[in-house]
């Protein structure tokens, strides 16, 4: 089974995790999370689950004004992305990668349309013009989400092969690195732009769009879709604990990889949101990141407080005591590396079945009940990863999803308690015997 695990089924996994590309989004889609996290916290303020208070920041301005950072921070974080991947990918290679982030973020808004539809207010079907010169922000946000990853990428790649290939304006040594830097990109960013530039004018006088918008269409949208339903539960309730099971750390693997459709999912659901319209028949999504974060990998991946519990009150080996000691504080802040490696749950086939078994319940039973409109669709709000379970569904999607996340780690619990039972007995008895053996020793050496 080893054998089969490490040179087999193993290789392949860590050669795709460890790709440029792979890494490049994983690294690069932690720059945007602080600004999501902030604007949603301005989200939060600016739309209060309590109707009086709501009413009143309005009233008194306030409640624009929040929904005024919530765009800016929250909003725009396309461009985050797409110059954290273009960073990562140019700092992983060992260049500056400031210059190639910018470039990134110069080719996002370029490929986008500079002219915004208005419609008549009465007839939202009517058009009654375009406002030209502008920068419509529902293109810099989550509409562009797959261009930015993919145009972060692309720019990432070709910016270091000039890099690379040493095809710059070199400045002598005594010029000021950060002014070196700045010629030392002329030359790239003006051949990725330029090309940018030739990508929009085909666009535009061929299929009358603007690229943006056919990968919105063609490829954004199909895949948001895809990833709303239970195809998409079944990628993000599954891998990050399958990919966990040999070690690899599944949740930063996937969440890098599909968060650019879960926010594209998170941020639609805010724009619902804050015109009161957060229902499924208007569009809302039922999986977004706070459906990752706060449904199966909150208290650590693979849903594991349940199972901390037990190793603390409920297990007789010292070595499960142990582990419940160490992992019950951390795993109230979603961190269960303790239990993952030193129960352990990383390559032990017997509680390697829970740990699978328990997001998946999770993930599909949350989907059925949205669904369902037993809990309504998650608000977009995006709460740090450390906060504690309970407050976090709170924040989230308020008192309903609180109550249905305790629902689930209840759940997650009884499917562990069996399996984390006989592992402990067995547990248990091994020391029991070491422990004779060690007394038979001592009373032979006496």
């Amino acid at each position: 089974m080893n054998k089969f695990i490490n040179e087999t089924l193993l290789p392949p996994i860590m050669k795709f995790v460890n790709t440029k590309a792979v890494t490049a989004i994983r690294n690069g889609m932690m720059y945007p999370l602080p600004f999501i996290i902030i604007g949603s916290l301005f989200l939060i303020l600016g739309q209060l689950p309590y109707q009086p208070a709501q009413d009143y920041l309005f009233k008194i301005g306030l409640g624009d004004i929040f929904l005024q950072a919530n765009t800016a921070a929250f909003g725009i974080m396309a461009v985050w992305a797409a110059f954290g991947i273009a960073y990562a990918w140019v700092k992983n290679e060992g260049y500056e990668g400031a210059p190639a982030g910018i470039t990134a973020i110069v080719v996002l808004v370029l490929l986008q349309p500079n002219f915004k539809a208005l419609m008549d207010v009465k007839d939202t079907t009517k058009l009654l013009g375009n406002v030209t010169g502008i920068i419509d922000t529902g293109w810099l946000g989550g509409k562009g989400m797959v261009m930015a990853m993919v145009g972060g990428l692309l720019v990432g790649w070709i910016y270091s092969w000039f890099m690379r290939k040493k095809i710059i304006i070199r400045l002598p040594e005594q010029v000021p690195e950060n002014v070196a830097n700045s010629f030392a990109a002329l030359i790239p960013s003006a051949v990725i732009i330029s090309g940018a530039t030739f990508i929009y004018g085909l666009f535009h006088y061929v299929a009358s769009q603007t690229p943006i918008e056919w990968v919105y269409a063609v490829i954004q949208k199909p895949l948001q879709g895809v990833t709303d339903g239970p195809v998409g539960v079944f990628v993000i309730a599954f891998l990050p604990v399958f990919l966990w099971f040999f070690g690899v750390h599944g949740a930063a693997v996937v969440s890098g990889v599909m968060s650019a459709l879960l926010l594209a999912n998170t941020q639609e659901n805010a724009a619902l949101y804050k015109v009161h319209e957060l229902t499924l028949s208007h569009g809302a999504h039922i999986v977004t990141q706070a459906f990752m974060d706060q449904f199966l990998t909150v208290t650590g991946s693979g849903l594991t407080m349940g199972l901390a519990i037990f190793l603390l009150v409920g297990a007789k080996s010292e070595q499960l005591k142990a582990i419940g000691k160490v992992e019950i504080g951390p795993a109230i802040f979603n961190i269960n590396e303790p239990i993952l490696f030193g129960m352990p749950i990383v390559l032990n086939p017997f509680m390697g079945v829970p740990f699978m078994l328990a997001p998946l319940a999770s993930g599909i039973l949350t989907y059925l009940a949205i669904y369902t409109h037993i809990i309504p669709p998650f608000t977009g709000a995006v709460v740090p990863w450390t906060t504690p379970a309970i407050l976090s569904g709170l924040l989230a999607g308020g008192w309903q999803a609180m109550l249905w996340q305790i629902l689930m780690l209840l759940l997650a619990g009884l499917i562990y308690y069996p399996f984390a039972r006989k592992y402990d007995k067995q547990l248990y008895a091994q020391e029991q015997e070491t422990l004779k053996a060690e007394q038979g020793e001592q009373v032979i050496s006496n």
